[in-house]
């Protein structure tokens, strides 16, 4: 089979795209880092997930406080669903989690949810993620 075959072209560029894909994937995700971890207190502006619809969607809260809204990395949609936990806006939560920028946005990916006195764990303390 030579080069000029396109099923081998065809190929060749697939798995170029594939290395490159994978590569860029695995720069954009940001890695949990205790030296930059923070607590964070707000209220719920609104309960994220992204992909919005179909797919293996990821729950973020924005919390605002004062003036101030931070997007806040949570797990896995169906992680929150297991556990029971629902956000809604007004909803006072404490964050604790690290401090992290993905693809240029400053962002806290979360360890713990404190919501009305009950914990929410979603990494344990060393960053690893608990689902």
């Amino acid at each position: 089979m030579s080069l000029r075959s396109p099923i081998l072209r065809n190929l060749l560029a697939l798995t170029a795209f594939a290395v490159l894909a994978h590569l860029a994937a695995a720069q954009s995700q940001a890695t949990y880092d205790p030296a930059t971890e923070a607590k964070v207190k707000g209220t719920v502006a609104e309960l994220k997930l992204d992909p919005p619809t179909g797919g293996k969607p990821v729950a973020y809260l924005v919390i605002k406080s004062g003036e101030s809204k931070t997007q806040i990395f949570l797990c896995p949609k169906s992680f929150l669903d297991e556990m029971g936990a629902t956000f809604s806006p007004g909803d006072d939560v404490q964050i604790t989690g690290s401090k992290v920028s993905q693809n240029g946005v400053e962002l806290i990916l979360a360890r713990e949810v404190d919501k009305s006195g009950d914990t929410l764990t979603l990494r344990f303390k060393d960053g690893k993620p608990a689902w």
